[in-house]
């Protein structure tokens, strides 16, 4: 039992009054005490305290109260609105409160260190730091896993409280909450994957302009750049004077749009050579800067994962599987978790099996071994594989890649 000490300005009767209270809420069964913060004996009791001591004993006999009975807690992130769901040690719910970012953070920091279940999406990494820092203990868990244990009908609430419980199970997937360098290394793939996006649309929005003028060219953008200048000063080319004007706009966009590609191309070179871990598994082939940076973004060392088969199973390079009755049956790759990532690192890999020294490299006799047993892109993702458990094993270890003799 905790003592409570109050202040000497406080007279005997309100001392033993608060004293009482505490002790008969601390020992009050959890089932019958679940609208405790509105209890008509506490208000009562509140109303009775002089105005000088209400604000800091008030939060204190509260927080103690709460914290006594509360095993976790789910919040549901919203962009402006956060719901708070607390559940008690029988799977009660205690709280179940509405807040602003600003107001949720003033709440959890009265609160004594509690399991805090987040959704992993865009803000949870940003609130997950800030209670840690309260001293909370914060997972972050994928929607997907979050979605068996709703009940009934979806709401903000019921989803609050879906999330407390599963925070509690023990064999859970978790996600490690990032960095703010890996945030800033996520920021700049998907800024430059969306400029090469933008540089695609750009390239067949003019293609489909010059065709509809006749003029045709390969299909590589190399033949297509290398014809530009002659399309705008052509004056025999059959184009109006505004049609010239917007094949001008389009084709300055797209110079635009590859110079910001070829600068964050060199921040990402910079960034994977002042990195050790990028630089570890670029001794890896067929992963460059862009995909050491990729990775290291999404995983960092490699810590929520056991072995390098589940990283290759969570970007989804693994048969899918679909077995029943003892009988396994596997189908094609689940193509499930980091979509980006797995573009990538399926790239390398194809320049890998394309370019690689075969006779050189130790990694040969095995791609010369499954090129006759397999099409070309499964041993593409095959070898996407082999990389993800050699960059993970890398990561996970702290050493260098040491490849294995043939």
């Amino acid at each position: 039992m905790r003592e409570i000490r109050l202040s000497g300005s406080m007279s005997g009767m309100w001392k033993q009054s608060m004293v009482n209270l505490v002790r008969h809420r601390q020992t009050k069964e959890p089932e019958t005490d679940r609208e405790h913060l509105n209890h008509r004996a506490t208000s009562r009791l509140y109303r009775l305290i002089p105005p000088r001591e209400q604000g800091s004993w008030w939060q204190l006999l509260t927080r103690r109260i709460i914290d006594m009975q509360i095993r976790s807690v789910g919040i549901d992130l919203g962009k402006t609105t956060f719901h708070l769901v607390a559940l008690g040690a029988a799977g009660k719910v205690l709280v179940r409160k509405k807040f602003t970012q600003k107001l949720l953070l003033a709440f959890t920091a009265n609160m004594q260190s509690s399991l805090i279940g987040l959704e992993a999406c865009s803000g949870a990494h940003f609130l997950g730091r800030a209670l840690r820092k309260q001293g909370h203990d914060v997972r972050l868990i994928a929607a997907q896993f979050v979605k068996p244990f709703v009940k009934s009908n979806k709401n903000d609430f019921v989803d609050a409280e879906a999330i407390a419980e599963a925070v509690e199970r023990k064999n859970m997937r978790f996600v490690p909450i990032k960095t703010d360098d890996q945030l800033d290394l996520q920021a700049i793939h998907r800024v430059r994957d969306r400029m090469i996006s933008r540089r695609t649309a750009v390239i067949n929005q003019l293609r489909a302009f010059l065709l509809e003028r006749g003029m045709v060219f390969a299909q590589t953008p190399a033949k297509l750049k290398a014809g530009m200048a002659d399309i705008l000063e052509n004056a025999e080319a059959d184009l109006t004077p505004q049609m010239r004007n917007l094949i001008d706009m389009l084709w300055g966009e797209w110079k635009l749009v590859e110079q910001q590609v070829e600068e964050l191309n060199d921040e990402l070179e910079r960034i994977s050579a002042a990195d050790a871990g990028c630089t570890r598994i670029r001794q890896i082939p067929g992963i460059g800067p862009v995909v050491a940076t990729a990775i290291v973004a999404a995983i960092g060392n490699g810590a929520a994962f056991r072995k390098g088969r589940e990283f290759a199973a969570w970007l989804g390079i693994v048969p899918r599987q679909h077995s029943t009755g003892g009988k396994a049956k596997l189908l094609g790759i689940s193509k499930r978790g980091n979509v980006y990532l797995r573009k990538i690192l399926i790239h390398g890999a194809r320049a890998a099996v394309l370019r690689i020294k075969r006779d050189r490299a130790p990694i040969g006799a095995w791609l010369d071994a499954l090129d006759p047993r397999a099409p070309k892109n499964v041993v593409v993702v095959a070898m996407a594989n082999k990389l993800a458990r050699i960059a993970w094993a890398v990561l996970s270890s702290g050493n260098d890649y040491r490849p294995v003799p043939a």
